[in-house]
């Protein structure tokens, strides 16, 4: 099983790649990167040396730490010098029959019993899986970005995943002094399912011209704490990774309207404004463009903050109704993992049940559409009158 001594090998130089690979790499292991890409590989290489730089001008690391972490960590375009790796993480185009051809390759490169992990973000394990002679070797690490920074890694078993290797990884991750949540094989997992209300209902606000888009990031910042809007936030993820996240959850949840996505985002997509990398998005990021104006009305705002918000415990709710992950897990993943101000189950008995559903019930009778549906354990907690907590 894996150890502090445990080689790890990581597939693709990009940001996350790279980010996976200095964790590992600053918790005392032999890490190699592959990428095909020479381009890739360099940029990665000189990225991770600028970065390491600066911890040091910091002074959150030390010269000599800085030098032991880069040597560390070996950047390699050879498939076959991974072949010593313990375990090996993926981190590529979300793209399943990319990542199944990857792993059958990977299968027959590792040597015998290593561990085989994906960092998607919302396709299935146990899919990927399917392409190895040895499913129970394959497992979900999934990582947030900036790995380097962000706490929470989901751990997410497959059908067939040895429960020995979802206890090892596990524990590993764990020495890398990072949050971990297990997490049943279901559609963006916790994090990328628990949060699409966050974007869906916020668009669905901003296309029904109830509230323009600097209006609806004020009533999430300032009514209810998050550190991000909705608009800004998908601006700087990039609408070509949260876009694909919310259409992939959709259509694997066989088109559930809870999950749909909005045309205003994928209009965006099509034209290729992806937000603050391409200096547009939601909005104009060049320096000549005026910051749009919010309209600071409370009760707009709050009309906004309270529809988006019973959106998102509800489908923290039906989470935990479907056992996808623990209630502890549910409310760390949303703190943790995207930053949210409190847990949304927590959330739920501050606000109380009885108003959540209220609220949803309001939706449900004015839009007469099943994206509205009540989670059943709501239900059952209003019946019984039980909190979360």
């Amino acid at each position: 099983m894996l150890t502090k001594d445990s080689v790890i090998g990581v597939v693709g130089s990009g940001a996350m790649g790279s980010g996976i690979g200095q964790v590992a790499a600053t918790a005392g292991h032999q890490v190699f990167v592959y990428d095909n890409n020479e381009v890739s590989l360099s940029k990665a290489e000189t990225s991770l040396k600028t970065s390491l730089q600066k911890l040091v001008e910091k002074q959150k690391l030390t010269a000599e730490q800085s030098d032991s972490i880069f040597s560390n960590i070996h950047f390699v375009k050879t498939l076959s010098l991974l072949s010593t790796s313990d375990l090996i993480i993926e981190a590529i185009v979300e793209n399943i029959d990319v990542k199944k051809k990857l792993f059958h390759e990977l299968e027959k490169t590792a040597k015998a019993g290593t561990i085989l992990a994906s960092n998607t973000s919302s396709l299935s394990i146990t899919s990927i899986a399917a392409a190895c002679e040895h499913p129970e070797n394959v497992i979900g690490i999934h990582f947030f970005n900036p790995a380097t920074i962000m706490p929470l890694v989901e751990i997410i078993p497959g059908i067939a995943t040895s429960p020995e290797i979802t206890n090892s990884c596990k524990s590993l991750i764990d020495t890398w002094k990072k949050t971990t949540v297990i997490v049943k094989d279901t559609p963006g997992f916790i994090v990328n399912r628990v949060a699409r209300p966050f974007y869906s209902e916020a668009l669905r606000i901003y296309e029904e011209g109830i509230a323009e888009k600097a209006t609806i990031d004020w009533a999430m910042k300032e009514i209810g704490g998050f550190k991000m809007g909705p608009f800004e936030l998908m601006d700087l993820i990039g609408h070509d990774v949260n876009y694909i996240v919310t259409e992939t959850v959709w259509k694997q949840f066989y088109f559930d309207p809870k999950f749909k996505p909005a045309l205003a985002q994928k209009r965006l997509l099509e034209a290729g404004f992806l937000g603050k990398k391409t200096g547009r998005g939601f909005y104009n990021y060049s320096t000549d463009s005026k910051p749009e104006e919010a309209n600071k009305n409370p009760e707009l705002g709050n009309l906004i903050f309270k529809r988006i918000l019973v959106m998102l415990i509800n489908e923290a709710a039906d989470t935990l109704y479907l056992k996808v992950a623990s209630r502890d897990d549910i409310d760390m993943a949303m703190t943790k993992g995207v930053n949210y101000p409190k847990g949304l189950l927590k959330w739920c008995d501050e606000m109380g049940v009885d108003n959540v559903i209220k609220e949803l019930n309001a939706l449900r009778d004015f839009y007469e559409e099943d994206r509205y549906r009540i989670s059943p354990l709501l239900k059952q907690n209003f019946i019984l009158r039980k909190k979360f907590y």
